[in-house]
C-alpha cells in the first residue's frame, strides 16, 4: 500500500470516487429527473411560454441536462459544461420546466469546486461558465428592455419602473445563486483537505509510537545485553582464577584443589541463575518465570557477598558503609551493585591476584556514592589501560541512567578508581513519578 500523501502537498487528491457514491450519484439524477418532469407537467398547464417547446423536446432537453449529474463526481468539468450549454438551450427553446434546471446547473458547478483535482481548471471552468452565464443574462435582460412585448403587465415607466425591479432581482438573484455555488464547492474541497490531514497526522502519530516502541525494544536489549556482559564477565573471570588455583593446587594439595573446583561449581550455579532471570525476561507473557528474581534481588545489600567472592576469587577486598543507610529504589540500587561487581572484576582481570580493593558505600546528605579502589596489584599504569572498554562505557550508563555521574582511571599513587555519584534529588523525582 502507498504511503499516504500530505493534504498540504499540492499533488494531494481526493479519494476515488466509490460504486457506493456513483450508485448516489446515479440514485440523485433519477429523483431529480422524475420531479423536473412532474415539475414540467405542472408548468404546461400553468402556460409559462406563449409558444412553449413540445412534450418530447422538453423531455429530451431534461434528459440531456439532468442525466449527465450521475457522472459529476467523475467528470466534473465536463458535466459543467453540458448542464451550461443545456441550460441555455432549454431557455432558448422555451421549455416550461425551470426549477431543476437550475438545481442541475448548480450542483454542476458546486461539484466542480468540491472534486475537480486540478484545482487550476477548477477555477477556471467556473470562471468560464459563470462568465458565460452573465453575459447570456445581459444579453436576454437587452432584449426584454428593447422588446416592449418581451414581459408584458410590467410598467417601463419611471426610473426605477417595475421592469428595472425586476431584472435587478434577476441580477442579484444569478450574483448570489453562482457565488453560492462556487463558495460551497470550494468549502466542500477544503473540508475533504481537513479530514485527510486529520487522518494523516493520525497515521505520522501511529508511525511515531512505532518508532518510540521499536527504540524502547532497543534500549530493553541494550539493557539487557549490559546485565548479561556484567554477569558473564564477573563470574567467568572469578572461575577462571578459581579454576587456576586448582590446577596450581591440584598435585600439592588436593584438598584446596578440591575446594577451589567447588567454588568454580558455586560462580558457575550463581552465573546461570543470574542468566536465567535476566532472559526470563525475554520470555511470552504469562510463561512461568521461577528465577526471574535473582536479578531483581541483587542491590547494594548483597555487595558484602560480592566483596566475598572477591576474597574467594584472589583478590583481597574489603567493603565499607560510611553514613547512615536508607532505602534506595531498586533500580538505583541494582545499577550500583552492577558497578561494583564491573569495577571488581577489572581489578581481578587487570590488578591480578594479590591486588587489594576497597569498596565504600558512602550515604552523604544530598546523594549515594559508590567507590571502588585498587592498589594496581604492582601493575603499571600503562598495562592497566587494556581491553576493550566496554565495561566503563556499561558502567557509565548505568550512572546516566539514574541521573548521576561515573568518575573512573587511574590514581596518581596507583591503582585505580571508581567512582559512582547518584543525587538523592533524582532519586526521588523517580520516586514522586
Amino acid at each position: 500500500m502507498p504511503p499516504t500523501l500530505n493534504p498540504d502537498d499540492p499533488r494531494w487528491r481526493r479519494a476515488a470516487l466509490t460504486q457506493d457514491q456513483f450508485r448516489a450519484d446515479l440514485l440523485i439524477a433519477a429523483v431529480l429527473f422524475v420531479g423536473a418532469v412532474l415539475d414540467l407537467a405542472l408548468w404546461q398547464v400553468v402556460g409559462l411560454y406563449d409558444e412553449p417547446a413540445s412534450g418530447p423536446v422538453a423531455v429530451a432537453c431534461l434528459v440531456a441536462t439532468i442525466f449527465p449529474l450521475a457522472f459529476r463526481r467523475r467528470s466534473p468539468s465536463l458535466v459543467a459544461g453540458i448542464c451550461a450549454v443545456m441550460f441555455v438551450v432549454t431557455a432558448s427553446l422555451q421549455v416550461s420546466e425551470t426549477l431543476f434546471v437550475n438545481i442541475a446547473l448548480f450542483m454542476s458547478i458546486y461539484t466542480v469546486g468540491a472534486w475537480e483535482t486540478r484545482r487550476t481548471r477548477a477555477f477556471w471552468v467556473r470562471a468560464v461558465v459563470v462568465t458565460a452565464m452573465f453575459l447570456w443574462l445581459l444579453v436576454t435582460i437587452f432584449q426584454s428592455v428593447t422588446d416592449p412585448d418581451a414581459i408584458p403587465g410590467l410598467s417601463r415607466a419611471g426610473a426605477f419602473s417595475p421592469m428595472a425591479a425586476y431584472l435587478m432581482s434577476q441580477v442579484l438573484t444569478n450574483i448570489l445563486y453562482f457565488a453560492g455555488a462556487w463558495y460551497f464547492g470550494d468549502h466542500a474541497w477544503n473540508a475533504a483537505r481537513d479530514r485527510a490531514r486529520t487522518a494523516w497526522r493520525g497515521e505520522q502519530l501511529v508511525a511515531e509510537r512505532r518508532v518510540v516502541e521499536e527504540q524502547a525494544v532497543a534500549l530493553e536489549r541494550l539493557r539487557l545485553a549490559r546485565e548479561l556482559h556484567d554477569a558473564v564477565a564477573h563470574h567467568v573471570s572469578l572461575m577462571g582464577v578459581q579454576a587456576g588455583a586448582a590446577r596450581v593446587l591440584l598435585a600439592a594439595d588436593p584438598a584446596k584443589a578440591a575446594e577451589a573446583l567447588e567454588q568454580v561449581e558455586d560462580s558457575a550455579r550463581d552465573a546461570i541463575r543470574e542468566l536465567q532471570g535476566v532472559l526470563g525476561t525475554l520470555r511470552e507473557a504469562g510463561a512461568p518465570v521461577t528465577s526471574g528474581a535473582a536479578v531483581a534481588s541483587l542491590s547494594v545489600e548483597q555487595l558484602p557477598t560480592l566483596v566475598d567472592h572477591s576474597n574467594e576469587g584472589g583478590v583481597r577486598a574489603s567493603f565499607q558503609v560510611i553514613g547512615d543507610p536508607r532505602p534506595l529504589p531498586p533500580l538505583v540500587s541494582l545499577n550500583l551493585y552492577r558497578i561494583a561487581q564491573e569495577a571488581l572484576t577489572n581489578t581481578r582481570k587487570h590488578a591480578g591476584v594479590g591486588a587489594r580493593a576497597d569498596v565504600r558505600l558512602r550515604y552523604a546528605e544530598d546523594a549515594v556514592e559508590l567507590e571502588v579502589t585498587d592498589d594496581g596489584g604492582g601493575l603499571t599504569r600503562r598495562a592497566r589501560t587494556g581491553g576493550s572498554g566496554l565495561g566503563q562505557v556499561g558502567m557509565r550508563e548505568r550512572a546516566a541512567a539514574d541521573g548521576g555521574t561515573l568518575e573512573a582511571g587511574p590514581r596518581g599513587r596507583g591503582g585505580y578508581l571508581v567512582r559512582a555519584r547518584v543525587p538523592l534529588a533524582t532519586m526521588r523525582e523517580r520516586d514522586d513519578r
